[in-house]
This record gives structure tokens, sequence and C-alpha cells, in this order.
């Protein structure tokens, strides 16, 4: 090859010689370029070294020639003169008009394209068949990093019209190879399977056609052994070494075979842990972040998330480019380590201006009230990052960024931006939907989350089904006071049929009004104050059971009652919907004020907690406790206001209200006391990892409904859940069995006992 070459370029030499003297030399007056048919005339001007005016010689022949050759858009060059002209003949390399792909499954079609674009293979480049070699290479690594090692490839190159080429590239994929055992040597202080099952790599198993972590390859592995070292260091052994690693593979190709070979070392213990630096903290401030100790385990993990905690802490007073660094002093004799960490803060950052982009609806003002960072005040990275949450649960924007940019010519100053994308914040919909409890619902609202940029709410809205009938009105303003107390109005009309949605018989009309106030106390803590006015109307039926005659005997047909409430929240979710991490507590108590139709009271306290258990999988904690009673001329929590348990939102697997007391007719009629359990484990749908808007669960229910502080009659399910928040509105799904369920029975006389199942249970609406 390279003889070819030197001979090709010899011959070239000679014929130039012949044009261009070596005695004689020229000045050019004109440069000709022959043979072109895409590269324009001026890219061949560019590269070539000579220029008119200039005079050129035999000496000159050589660079010109391999300037153009190496701009590797041709496949000849030659040069000629005629008179004072110089011509340069040249043949272009052939240009890609297509790449196709066949047999690929694992990857797809815009997956291989890039990754071949990156060696320099693309349509519309020039062809180069010393590229096109290195195909399989780029391709082979692109397919063993998915654990195919028995792929073949093949390709062709036809010629095409205009100097162009098609490639065509056949893809023999193969199946993928399975680890088939791993294998760790040296280990004598933890057994194989405590290390195995840390790694992201295992052998097959049940759930592998999901996880696929039974396919190997070169970044899982790695990640694997980062992991394990972590496990030791973690743990005390500071000179733990990953001595080689071997991954073999069968003839076939279809098993392959780990082997880590590792070097244990000693346990060390800490003997000192001190802080130096510039301590710009108050030290006793900085000690308590630290989270190791003397005489304890040396731990990698104690001793990053120590130097984290202590660099956030610096960030919060406007050291937002402080560095700590962990200095261990290691005494092999003694098996110990001295830990130092080294604070050195910089310096300090102060925030120039708080810039808003984006919001071309929403008034500034909206934005700003929200801020925790201020200007001109040092930059805190966590007043910065808390501004942009409280942004986000507004709800008037779909996407919220924030950048600190340092300000030019300054070393201690920074812009904070934040910029948002709105969202349409006013709804006038329109709607139909069908609920195993409701029947089908016909519903209409109007609402404006954010009038005229304001922030304040407004909404109008209108529901019907076979179960009941309402009309709402209601006014919110958040910031009724600039200190964020929040105000809100309310009127609404309803009627409800208790009979259609599995309870007694029996209606009521509802006329109310009210008004509540809410006051922050800090970030995550809250109090509400609400004051109702509550005009309620009972009518029954011919089929209504002696407790309800007894109810309206003693205290007539028609109750108006006012009620304050007080609440308190503590909300720590990460996001609104579908949140991952943190909790959320609520705690209320209503009463009738003593005077009222109907004196009762009602306590209740519902309780969650997201703990993220890994990627994409959230565990959930949930408990909801109420009770209510009556008081002075009223013996017990009037009926109608009882709790109620089964279906979705509660025991699943229960058909809906159905769990708990009965009256004299066999109908629920629900108890002065609930208590409801849940643990609820949530996880992406298989092989759609990236879908935010569906995740199943699968979960355990438990709860009773009682009169009085009675939970004997526990009920429990199990069972799997769906959750879609589709365009057309929220679909919940369950798939419940009860766990300890009693016969459902029914008496002559029509008196049913015992509990009513459900297996199947969903809630759907559609807007339009």
């Amino acid at each position: 090859m390279k003889l070819n070459t030197f001979s090709r370029l010899l011959l070239l030499f000679l014929l130039v010689s012949q044009a261009v003297k070596s005695d004689e030399s020229f000045f050019v007056e004109d440069i000709q370029v022959k043979g072109l048919q895409r590269i324009s005339v001026g890219t061949v001007y560019n590269y070539l070294p000579v220029n008119v005016g200039e005079r050129f010689s035999l000496d000159n022949v050589g660079s010109a020639i391999k300037a153009l050759f190496k701009t590797g858009f041709f496949k000849d060059v030659s040069l000629e003169r005629e008179g004072s002209t110089l011509i340069v003949n040249v043949v272009e390399r052939p240009s890609i008009a297509k790449i196709i792909f066949e047999g690929n499954k694992d990857l797809s079609k815009d997956d291989l394209t890039k990754a071949l674009k990156k060696i320099g293979l693309a349509e519309g480049k020039v062809f180069d068949r010393q590229v096109l070699d290195k195909v399989e290479q780029e391709l082979s690594r692109q397919y063993f990093s998915h654990g195919k090692y028995g792929l073949k490839i093949t390709t062709e190159v036809a010629d095409l019209t205009r100097n162009r080429v098609g490639i065509h590239i056949n893809i023999s994929e193969g199946r993928v190879a399975k680890i088939k055992q791993i294998n760790i040597v040296g280990n004598t202080v933890f057994d194989d399977k405590t290390l195995l099952r840390n790694l992201e790599l295992n052998t097959s198993n049940l759930l592998s056609f999901y996880t696929k972590d039974d396919q190997y390859s070169k970044q899982k592995l790695s990640a694997d052994l980062e992991t394990l070292r972590s496990y030791y260091l973690d743990r005390g052994y500071i000179n733990f070494n990953i001595e080689s690693t071997q991954v073999a593979i069968t003839p076939d190709k279809k098993d392959i075979y780990v082997t880590i070979n590792v070097k244990e070392g000693d346990v060390y213990t800490l003997e000192k842990v001190k802080l130096a630096g510039n301590l710009v903290v108050a030290p006793d401030e900085l000690i308590k972040l630290v989270r190791l100790g003397p005489e304890e385990i040396f731990s990698r993990k104690q001793a990053t998330e120590t130097s984290k905690a202590i660099s956030e802490r610096l960030g919060d007073d406007g050291y937002a480019f402080a560095n700590v660094n962990m200095i261990p002093e290691i005494n092999e004799a003694r098996k110990t380590v001295d830990m130092t960490f080294f604070v050195d803060p910089g310096k300090r950052v102060y925030v120039r201006r708080i810039n808003m982009t984006g919001n071309t609806k929403t008034r500034d003002e909206v934005l700003r009230r929200e801020m925790r960072q201020m200007e001109s005040s040092w930059a805190s990275s966590s007043k910065i990052e808390r501004s942009k949450t409280r942004l986000e649960r507004l709800g008037y924007f779909d996407e919220v960024n924030v950048e600190t940019p340092p300000v030019p010519g300054t070393a201690d100053q920074i812009d904070v931006n934040y910029s948002v994308v709105e969202k349409p914040s006013g709804n006038l919909s329109a709607g139909v939907g069908f609920s195993q409890v409701q029947g089908i619902v016909l519903n209409a609202n109007i609402a404006q989350d954010n009038v005229f940029g304001s922030g304040k709410r407004v909404n109008l809205a209108f529901n019907n089904s076979n179960f009941s009938t309402n009309y709402q009105f209601g006014f919110f303003n958040p910031y009724f006071t600039v200190d964020g107390v929040s105000q809100g109005y309310n009127l609404g009309y309803s009627k409800r049929d208790a009979g259609q949605i599995n309870i007694a018989n029996y209606s009521t009309n509802v006329v109310n009004a009210g008004i509540n106030f809410g006051i922050p106390l800090n970030e995550f803590d809250s109090l509400r104050f609400d004051l109702d006015a509550k005009n309620t109307e009972l009518t029954t039926t011919d089929f209504s059971s002696t407790q309800i005659q007894d109810f309206i005997a003693k205290q007539g047909s028609s109750y108006l009652t006012l009620a304050p409430s007080v609440g308190w929240a503590h909300d720590t979710l990460n996001r609104a919907i579908f949140p991952n991490k943190g909790g959320q507590q609520r705690f209320s108590a209503l009463a009738t004020v003593p005077g009222s139709d109907l004196e009762y009271y009602k306590l209740s306290y519902k309780h969650q907690l997201y703990l993220p258990v890994a990627k994409d999988i959230t565990f959930r904690l949930q408990a909801e406790l109420g009770y209510g009673d009556g008081y002075g001329g009223t013996d017990d929590l009037p009926f109608f206001e009882n709790y109620f348990g089964g279906g979705t939102g509660s025991i699943r697997g229960f058909k809906n209200n159905t769990v708990g007391p009965r009256e004299s007719n066999g109908f629920p009629f629900g108890g002065s006391s609930k208590v409801i359990g849940n643990a609820e484990m949530f996880f992406p749908v298989p092989f759609m990892p990236e879908t935010k808007s569906v995740r199943l669960g699968t979960f355990l229910d438990a709860g009773s409904i009682s009169n009085g502080l009675n939970v004997d009659n526990m009920k429990y399910s199990v069972g799997l859940s769906g959750e879609w928040l589709s365009p057309f509105g929220a679909l919940s799904v369950s798939a419940a069995v009860p766990l300890n369920s009693d016969p459902s029975t029914t008496a002559a006389d029509g008196t049913v006992s015992g509990d009513q199942k459900q297996v199947f249970q969903f809630n759907f609406g559609q807007n339009f």
C-alpha cells in the first residue's frame, strides 16, 4: 500500500516536472481548477499554498499536492502549467448519499447513526474507505456494551449517479450474553452473598427480563467495582484494593464469567477528628455537622457527608465557592486514622440582582414574593433552591430554572436569574366521567388560578351524578397580607342521595358559606382557620332505618350550624404530583359552636411519608385517623357526619363505604372513628421507565371503622395499583384481595351482614 502511494506521487512529480521546469520558475497570473463537482473553487483556493502574483517553482509542487490531499476531499490531484497559468486537476471523492441499516433490533437507527457520525461516517459527508474500515469496530463497541458478543457485521458500498455512494450495513446481532457466574476471590471478612447483593450486575433471575442485571457491560462493571470499594472503605478497610478483574466468555459467546480479585486489609479506627483552616462559621455549629468521631470505625461515606454538610453550611452564609478538603493521616502501626477537615471558605459572595424572565402573564411581584433569597444580601444556596421550589409549587409554570452567573468584573457578586415557562392558568371545561361509586358524572368548571396575573384564584363549579348535585363558588387570595397570610371565601349548595353510594337510605340538602385564613409559620408549617355556616335538611324514605327515624324524632330534620375549625400542616414533599421524597402531616379540629342545632366535634390526622428505595422505586407509608362525637344537647356524632371505609383511597378490595357498622336494615351506616393505614411500593411501568405520568404499585391496606375508640375489627387487603395522569383526566385502578373478610349473607328480611368484596376498582374522569 505504501509503495503504491509512493509510486503514484513519484509519477505525479515527474508529470509536473515536465510542465514546470526545474530550472525555471514563473509568476502565477491565474489559477484554474478542473474536475470539481461539489467542492467550491474557493475551498481549493483556501487550501492551496500558492496565490496569484506569487512565484511558483518545482520546490512548491510537493507541498501543494500534499495540502490538497490532506483535505480528504480528493482521491487524485495533479498540477499543470499553461504559460503563466497554474492548472489544478482534481478528482473528488464520492459523497455518501444514503446509509441503510438492516437487522438492528437492540439499537435504534438513531443510536447507530450517532455512533457512526462520531467516526466521520454520515450522510452528506465525503466517503473515505479508511473510515469504513472503522465501522465494524465502532458498532461492535456499541453492541458489546449491551452484552451482544455474537455480533456479525457486513458492509456493502454501491456506486450511484453524480459521484455518490450508498452504504448498506447488515447486522446480525445474535443473542445477549448472560452472566453465568460472578466470583470474588480473596474476601474473608464478608462472604460472597453479602458483597454480590450490593452489585448492579447479577446472574439471571426472575426479574432479569426487566432489570437486565444479567447483561454484562464494561460500564456496569466499573460502577460495581467502585461500589465494592466503597463498601469496604465505609467499614474501615482503608487499604482495601481490587488487584485484578477477569472477564471470560464461552466459545459460543452466550455465557460470561466475571472474577474479581480483592485484598481486604485491616480495619482502621479514628483516633482524632479536627477542623482546620479559616473557620468563618462558629466552630460549635460546624462540629454539630461532623458525622464521625474518635474510636469509631473509619467510614469514607460519613467523612464525605461531613465535608458536604460543612460546605453547604458555609454556602448558607454566602461562601458559595467554599472547599472543605479531607486530609487523613494514617498510622499503620496502630491501625488508626487522624482526620482533618480543612476549610477554605473563599470569598463571600453577594447577590447583586434577582432577575425574572418568561413571566409574560404573571406579574413580577407574584414571583418575587416567593423569593427567600434577597438582593444585596449574601448568597445562600439553600435559599436560592428553596425559592425555585416555591415557584414550582405555585402551579402556574410548566418549568422553572435558575442560574447564578458571576457579575463581570467582580469576584464577590453574582446575579440570580430565574426563568419560567408559563402554562395556561385558566380552565373552562365540561366533563363526563364514570365512577363505581357515583356512576355517570357530569361536571362543568370555570376556574382561573392566576386572575390577571395576580396569583389569586376564582372558581365556579357544577357537578352532577346519580349520587349528588353540587354548585360551588370560591375565591382565594394567597397573599391577603404581605406576610403571606391567605384568605378565602366559599359558597355552595349540595344535594346528596346516600342510598346511591352503598349507604343507608336518606338524602341531604346542604347550603354552606365559609371564610378561611391561612398563616405560614415557617417554610414547611402553616396554620389554617375556617369558619363555616351550614344549613342541612334531612329527608327520609320509606326504607329509612329506625336509627335515622329516631335521630329525626329527637333532633328534627333541619339543622343550622356554625362550625369554626383550626388546622395545622407540615409539608416537605419534593413535588405535588407523584412525589418520591419527603412527607406531609395534616391535623384539623372542628366543632360547632354551642347553641347550634347540632353540637358535635371532629378530629382528624393524616400522615404521609415517601422514601426513595432505589432509582424510580418509592416506598410510601400513610396513616389516617379520625374521631368525632357529640356534646351538649347532641348525644353522638350525627350519622350523616360519620366516617366510612372501603374502596379507592381507603381499604381497597372492599366495596366502597361498606366497611364498618350497619344500621337495622343492613345498610352501611359508618362510625364515629376511623383508622386507615397503607404501605405501598411504587415503581415505573416495565419497559417504560421514562414515562412520568404513569406508575404502578403493590400495597397492603388496613383499616377499621367503628363507634368509639375501637380497632378490634381491623380489615386487611393486598393488591396491585395503577395511576395514570392522562390528557382526559386521572385514572386510578386497583386489583385487591381482602385477607380477612367476613362472608356476606342476606337474611330473609333483606338484612345484609358480613363484608362486601370488590376485587377490581377504578375511577375515571374525562374533560373535553
